[in-house]
């Protein structure tokens, strides 16, 4: 299980924010976690919510999460902890300098 302290992808020595970045790195996790910013979910909406994807690897980022602490389960399904909340946070502030980046980009493009 990754965790900060432990070793990682990309660090011998478990910094914090490169611990992070694997986690974040995984293979649905950033789709599955801003899912839940919508709203909790029950397990079989939260596969509906990411296409259906595969059941087996919801639970494992699930556990993960709860493992974590960015996710607990709730009377309506998975939800956001505070800190689960947080980090969303992030990630709106990151969705708004990406689209910026990307107008930017698209106008400094040569025409084709």
């Amino acid at each position: 299980m990754k965790k900060p302290g432990l070793p990682s992808r990309g660090s011998t020595t478990g910094r914090p924010i490169m611990v992070l970045l694997d986690v974040l790195g995984q293979r649905w996790t950033l789709r599955i976690l801003w899912e839940l910013t919508q709203g909790p979910a029950t397990f079989r909406e939260l596969q509906k919510r990411c296409d259906g994807i595969s059941p087996t690897l919801v639970n494992r980022r699930l556990a993960q999460f709860r493992d974590l602490g960015f996710v607990a389960k709730g009377k309506q399904g998975y939800e956001l902890t505070q800190l689960g909340q947080e980090l969303s946070e992030q990630f709106i502030s990151l969705e708004s300098w990406a689209n910026r980046w990307a107008e930017e980009w698209a106008q400094e493009m040569p025409e084709a």
